[in-house]
C-alpha cells in the first residue's frame, strides 16, 4: 500500500514538474521574441563567427606567414591539445585553420 502511494506521488509530482518547465519555456520564448533576442540569434547564426585576426592569433601566425607555416603550427597545436588539452581548444584550433584555409584559397585564385 505504501509503495503504491509513493509511486502515485512520484507520477503526479513529475507531471506537475513537467508542466511547470513547459510553461517556463513558453514564457522564455515569449520574452525573447518581445526583446528581439530570437531574431538576433537567427541573424547571427546562433554563434559568433571567427575573424581572420582571431584565427591568426589562435594559431600564433602573422598575415605574412606562409601556408606551410600555418599548417605546421596547426599540426603542433592540434596534437598537443589531443594529448593533454581540451576538446574546446582543439576545436578552436581546427576552426582557425579552416578559416585561414579559405582565406588562403581565395588569395591564390
Amino acid at each position: 500500500m505504501a509503495a503504491r502511494l509513493i509511486a502515485n506521488l512520484i507520477v503526479i509530482g513529475s507531471g506537475i514538474l513537467a508542466r511547470s518547465f513547459f510553461q517556463a519555456y513558453r514564457q522564455a520564448l515569449t520574452n525573447a521574441s518581445k526583446n528581439g533576442v530570437a531574431q538576433e540569434a537567427v541573424q547571427r547564426g546562433y554563434r559568433k563567427m571567427m575573424s581572420d585576426a582571431e584565427a591568426r592569433q589562435i594559431l600564433g601566425v602573422t598575415q605574412s606567414s606562409s601556408w606551410e607555416e600555418i599548417l605546421k603550427r596547426y599540426d603542433n597545436l592540434f596534437e598537443r591539445n589531443a594529448k593533454n588539452g581540451s576538446f574546446y581548444l582543439q576545436s578552436q584550433v581546427h576552426r582557425a585553420k579552416e578559416l585561414l584555409e579559405t582565406v588562403h584559397q581565395t588569395k591564390t585564385t
